[in-house]
């Protein structure tokens, strides 16, 4: 059975967030990525090939190079996803704020 890597799985790993904010600006080769880690160029290609598998970074091919740019619209299906969620957490903290107040007010 083949499974597929889940969206929230590939951007729970902090290098792979932050292969993603490499990419969210400019189109860069694999080479390019492992530049910026202190780890081998396997392990970046791995988390780039979940990053690739999952749909959030897509790929193209110029001569030998290979680049990698982010997947807008994926990017966009997960923040939409997690926006309910932000909203909900917001108005949490607001209401907390404002208890905090009150009973600052009261002391």
């Amino acid at each position: 059975m083949n499974l597929r890597r889940d969206v929230f799985q590939a951007i729970a790993d902090p290098t792979r967030r932050a292969i993603l904010m490499l990419v969210a600006t400019q189109t860069m080769t694999a080479g390019a990525i492992a530049a910026n880690f202190d780890t081998a160029r396997p392990t970046v290609s791995k988390h780039l090939s979940i990053l690739t598998e999952c749909e959030l970074l897509e790929q193209h091919q110029n001569g030998r190079e290979v680049y990698y740019h982010i997947n807008a619209r994926k990017m966009k299906e997960v923040a939409d996803f997690i926006e309910p969620f932000r909203n909900m957490w917001d108005d949490r903290f607001n209401k907390l704020e404002s208890i905090m107040k009150n009973y600052k007010s009261e002391k």
